[in-house]
């Protein structure tokens, strides 16, 4: 064990503090056993800058696909291009009207405590991106909203606008291994709205170049019914929202839509999360609610841990790449 995985061994023992040793030592037992791990990123994760930590276990292959937000998609190539020119606000919470007004008009997008710049960062991507939209419409391509944005990583066009090391993008580190990406709802994010804007002005003739969420689904079918075919899949779920809902969903799509028999449920399932349970609240449910939707199966680990993401997901990875 390494110096962080100590550290928690020996100081987190009680609470939410050990569902985070128990599901970070299940996670790297579950990796131990020839297990794969689908994780997904609610929230603002990328604005957080998680990828310092996520690239990392991108590249130890300790993740073998993500399901994510369009936000978070694109904020880790926002962080990328222009995090010289972001803002922290340390006192957000004691902001005025007046003073929110004043970062509307500087162009400065708050999310909690850190505003994402437009010019530098929206509008850098929105060039760089829309130029492979247009040549996709004139063209009749269709792609998905990840392999526009794997396609300008790979040919190089962000490195001259590069303002962190790389290596600190989890979006590059995926690309570098072309790892499977499934981005439900693209269209309710900035480069979404974005695209519909060029779609609606003319720009765009063809709005289906885009390939929706429902083609998103059936790719994830796809690898879920090859890669659970050869061993256990886990899942690991950052938040709640459709990052979350969407992909577990497919277990029970292909058993009882599909009338596929035998598809193996989710192995593992950790999620953090700081809703909690409510009225309705799915993104707060407790993991058993999930076995009466034929998700998870009854001896499926599963571990809930109530806290701030920012803080725990980062340890449970430092866990899991020192064992």
């Amino acid at each position: 064990m390494g110096p962080i995985s100590e550290f928690i061994k020996r100081h987190y023992r009680h609470f939410n503090s050990a569902a985070l040793v128990d599901a970070a030592q299940a996670y790297a037992d579950h990796l131990n056993d020839d297990g794969a791990m689908l994780m997904t990123l609610a929230g603002a994760m990328s604005t957080a800058e998680l990828g310092v930590s996520l690239a990392e276990m991108i590249r130890r292959d300790k993740v073998q696909a993500i399901c994510c937000t369009g936000a978070n998609l694109e904020e880790d190539l926002f962080n990328l291009v222009a995090h010289d020119h972001y803002v922290r606000i340390p006192n957000y919470r004691h902001l005025t009207t007046e003073q929110e007004e004043a970062l509307l008009e500087q162009q400065l997008n708050r999310v909690t405590d850190t505003c994402i710049p437009e010019e530098e960062a929206m509008r850098t991507l929105e060039l760089i991106v829309g130029e492979r939209w247009h040549a996709a419409d004139r063209g009749g391509r269709r792609y998905l909203p990840h392999e526009f944005l794997y396609d300008v990583i790979r040919a190089g066009d962000l490195e001259p606008h590069h303002q962190i090391d790389p290596a600190d993008s989890w979006l590059v580190a995926a690309c570098e291994r072309d790892l499977p990406i499934f981005v439900p709802g693209w269209e309710d994010s900035t480069l979404g709205n974005m695209y519909a804007a060029h779609c609606i002005s003319g720009a765009i003739d063809d709005a289906t170049v885009m390939r929706s969420g429902i083609e998103y689904m059936i790719e994830l079918a796809d690898w879920y019914r090859r890669v659970s075919a050869q061993t256990s899949i886990g899942f690991f779920q950052i938040g709640g929202g459709i990052a979350g809902d969407f992909p577990i969903c497919v277990v029970p799509m292909l058993e009882q839509d599909l009338k596929i028999n035998d598809v193996p449920r989710w192995g593992y399932f950790c999620q953090i999360s700081d809703s909690t349970t409510s009225y309705g609240s799915y993104s707060g449910a407790v993991p058993n609610e999930k076995i009466t939707w034929g998700k998870l199966s009854a001896d499926t680990p599963k571990f809930i841990i109530e806290s701030d993401a920012t803080i725990v997901a980062p340890l449970i990875f430092a866990y899991v790449m020192e064992l």
